[in-house]
């Protein structure tokens, strides 16, 4: 809408706020489609030639190079392989970051694509096949086209953006320090931003779906390991000695009802699991040490602590019960992901103008867990899921994230760099 203004004798012409928003929505949309190729093309390339966590050397360069093609001031080996780059829109305003996680996993790819990785690495002293079995080399790709998006339309943001490539979201290798965490205690939000945002894909939702939810997202993540400490002895002779296999067994049964039994249900769900058991050798010899080794997965960070707190104390008691002694050590992971809610309530209309309203699926609570978390603490944070089975299947039979046949439909990804770079643009407006 074009209004007429008398000023001083002057006739001057303005143009009204919602039709400023057109115009550069409209830019923006010429912009995003011109990357429409390109993405798909760095992504195939990516897919081809994965790294593992703190290992994305290559990947790295390969992002560099192109932020540096676009004018960018880039900032290298934050957090071990992350590339950090900022963008100054043509007018002041707050500072807002997007990220990207770009490491992959130990997974030797199943699917026969042009572009299938055929890279292999060490892991754990195995030689290990590469894959990006969790779509990392979508999330790069989308945030490279997101950034070429909002440099061709950068005098029309009031702010600045800052775009976050990290490592080892995947977890860092034993002994190192990686992910999120790492960035951040380097300094990556030294200048606060005001809002985070990001993305990851899903084969649990179709093409054109984006998922999400208010507040608790996804768990937490604390892995344990007990070891268990009895007397050995024969196993026709077991009053000779302290079965650690039968305080094991008790510790485990006991800990399950913690989750069930213990905390408030109603307030949020959690999970204790187990998922290793090792000890003795022989079907006559009792051993002198069990191992069980588990993971806690909640949604509230107070009943997270109260759990490793009910956690140690439930095996101590219970083993020394069975005469034995249990040694509690839990590695503490992810904080809860949290999307702030006002923030996703300020967004939600982008993307559901984007992606359209009935594409727009509240997940459930979901109990894998992401370092953006750090991020959310730090920061109001939103973070989204973008569907990649393609819409003519069932996005609840196809081959899920971390799986050797996990499969992208690259009709997914022009969403998500549409998606991103709205929320930019509306954020900033």
């Amino acid at each position: 809408m074009i209004k007429k203004i008398i000023c001083g004798g002057f006739l001057l012409t303005a143009i009204s706020a919602p039709s400023f928003a057109a115009s550069v929505n409209t830019q923006l949309e010429k912009a995003t489609q011109s990357v429409s190729e390109k993405v798909i093309t760095w992504r195939r390339h990516l897919h081809q030639y994965p790294e593992l966590s703190n290992r994305e050397f290559e990947t790295a360069k390969y992002i560099t190079e192109h932020l540096k093609s676009l004018g960018l001031e880039v900032q290298t080996g934050v957090a071990h392989t992350g590339v950090v780059a900022k963008l100054s829109g043509g007018k002041k305003g707050p500072l807002i970051a997007l990220r990207a996680d770009m490491d992959a996993l130990p997974v030797t790819e199943q699917i026969d694509l042009p572009f299938a990785s055929k890279q292999t690495s060490t892991y754990r002293g195995n030689e290990v096949g590469v894959m990006h079995a969790c779509g990392h080399d979508t999330h790069v790709a989308i945030l490279m086209a997101v950034a070429e998006s909002l440099v061709k339309i950068k005098d029309q943001l009031a702010g600045e953006v800052l775009f976050v490539f990290q490592p080892a979201e995947e977890g860092a290798p034993e002994g190192e320090e990686g992910g999120a965490e790492l960035m951040l205690k380097e300094g990556l939000f030294k200048q606060k931003p005001e809002a985070v945002f990001g993305l990851h894909v899903t084969s649990s939702l179709n093409t054109g779906q984006i998922g999400f939810r208010e507040g608790p997202l996804m768990a937490s993540e604390d892995s344990f390991t007990i070891n268990v400490t009895g007397r050995q002895t024969h196993g026709s002779r077991p009053w000779n000695g302290v079965d650690p296999i039968v305080a094991s067994s008790q510790i485990i049964m006991a800990t399950q009802t913690i989750a069930s039994r213990q905390v408030d249900v109603t307030k949020a769900p959690s999970v204790i699991s187990f998922g290793a058991i090792n000890g003795g050798i022989r079907s006559n010899i009792i051993p002198d040490n069990v191992e069980l080794i588990g993971t806690i997965r909640t949604f509230d960070q107070t009943m997270r602590a109260d759990i490793k707190k009910r956690l140690a104390k439930t095996a101590e008691l219970v083993a020394e019960s069975a005469g034995a002694k249990a040694d509690v050590h839990i590695d503490h992971g992810y904080p809860v992901t949290v999307n702030n809610v006002a923030l996703t309530q300020k967004m939600t209309p982008t993307l559901a103008r984007i992606a359209g309203a009935d594409n727009i699926i509240t997940t459930d609570l979901i109990t894998g867990a992401e370092d953006f978390s750090y991020y959310a603490l730090e920061t109001p944070g939103l973070f989204y899921f973008l569907g990649v089975t393609p819409k003519d299947q069932n996005a609840k039979t196809a081959a899920s994230n971390h799986s050797p046949q996990f499969y992208v439909d690259e009709s997914a990804l022009q969403l998500g760099v549409e998606s991103l770079s709205q929320l930019v643009v509306d954020y900033l407006q």
